[in-house]
């Protein structure tokens, strides 16, 4: 693949509903996308789920933007031949840390090279599965009746798994509602690190409502401390935060810090780092699920491709378009189906037509690049 240009947009789209966790609420979704075209004018398209400040990550719009300017599109400049989305990480490789932003751009590279191949970026990257089991992701609401609401709405929609943000003081007595509501449906609870090893007392507790997984309780860069929590607990623990890739998972399995692993691909780097989490996990009987940070149509559909990879055990934290926004930015939307499935389409790349219209009604800055000089 012989690469022509790349443009850059900072897109900010409305929520339906305030979004809160542990860490801090949103109602204004940011990104960055990424449109990579080759020489015969196919266009490859990527998301940085990068947010305005470092809230879930220290990477944001801002420190995306710079690493894709001052330092990713440069080395394209210099590099325009790319066969396949290995050789840009290679490319990238001396780069530290910026995950987000390389998966970015690693991901419209996979919808460019999927594309060329004529299949659908599923099928290319190893999936096994024509459709995924999805789950929702319910915030910190701190209201029982709204709480108990919610979960009956997206009961009947059709959701596989319910899971549950907690923090200090909206942890127990949530889960102890759902249960005496709702019985053993499937339900997890997710801390996004918002506790300590001294307040295990809760996971003990937690421990009698036969949960699925606790989601990253402790500190979002530990596996030690983690270790230590799941020896004193029943409930497996499922890492999310503190795995920035494989040598993590390896670390982390060999000191006995989870049970479970939530993969987001943003966060690892892209595709080709959760491929690899997949094939160490499938030797080492680790069970995988997907994980999502509030992606656009673009974004979700590397969420839908990589929940289709054969060491997913777990419904997958994928919603359907209209769980989050008011109108997506591709065409189809994604759907949830009358079985709480979701499935990967069967079009060349990511499957679904990018509205460009619809991102720049969004976008509040754009950058354009060829590969000689900037346009």
């Amino acid at each position: 693949m012989e690469l022509k240009s790349i443009r850059l947009y900072h897109v900010v789209m409305e929520l339906r509903e305030y979004f809160e966790t542990s860490f801090g609420g949103m109602k204004k979704r940011h990104c960055v996308l990424v449109a990579i075209e080759d020489s015969t004018g196919i266009i490859g398209w990527g998301e940085a789920p990068v947010d305005d400040g470092p809230w879930y990550s220290y990477e944001t719009v801002n420190t995306a933007l710079y690493i894709y300017r001052e330092i990713i599109i440069p080395i394209l400049m210099k590099n325009p031949h790319i066969d396949k989305p290995e050789d840009f990480i290679r490319l990238v490789s001396r780069i530290r840390g910026y995950r987000m932003a390389k998966a970015g751009m690693e991901y419209a590279l996979w919808d460019l090279y999927a594309k060329y191949l004529k299949k659908p970026l599923y099928r290319v990257i190893g999936g096994v599965r024509d459709r995924i089991l999805s789950g929702v992701s319910i915030g910190v609401i701190g209201k029982m009746d709204l709480l108990l609401k919610l979960i009956d709405i997206y009961l009947e929609r059709g959701y596989r798994r319910i899971k549950i943000k907690i923090a200090p003081g909206w942890d127990i007595e949530p889960v102890r509602m759902i249960r005496k509501e709702y019985g053993y449906i499937p339900l997890q609870v997710d801390a996004n690190a918002a506790y300590t090893l001294d307040q295990a007392s809760v996971f003990k507790e937690l421990d009698k409502y036969d949960l699925l997984m606790i989601e990253q309780p402790l500190y979002h860069e530990d596996l030690y401390m983690h270790s230590i929590l799941q020896s004193m607990i029943e409930t497996p623990i499922c890492l999310d935060e503190s795995i920035r890739g494989l040598h993590d998972v390896m670390a982390g399995y060999e000191l006995g810090s989870f049970k479970i692993i939530n993969v987001k691909p943003a966060r690892v780097g892209g595709l080709l780092e959760t491929i690899r989490i997949n094939d160490y996990s499938i030797r080492n009987n680790i069970p995988l699920w997907i994980g999502g940070m509030l992606e656009t149509g673009i974004g979700r559909a590397f969420q839908v491709a990589a929940a289709t990879l054969p060491a997913i055990k777990y419904p997958n934290d994928i919603s359907e378009s209209n769980r989050y926004y008011e109108e997506d930015i591709v065409e189809p939307p994604w759907i949830l189906e009358k079985d709480g499935t979701i499935k990967p389409l069967e079009k060349p790349g990511i499957g679904v037509e990018v509205l460009e219209d619809k991102i720049e009604k969004y976008s509040i800055k754009q950058y354009k690049y060829s590969l000689t000089k900037p346009i």
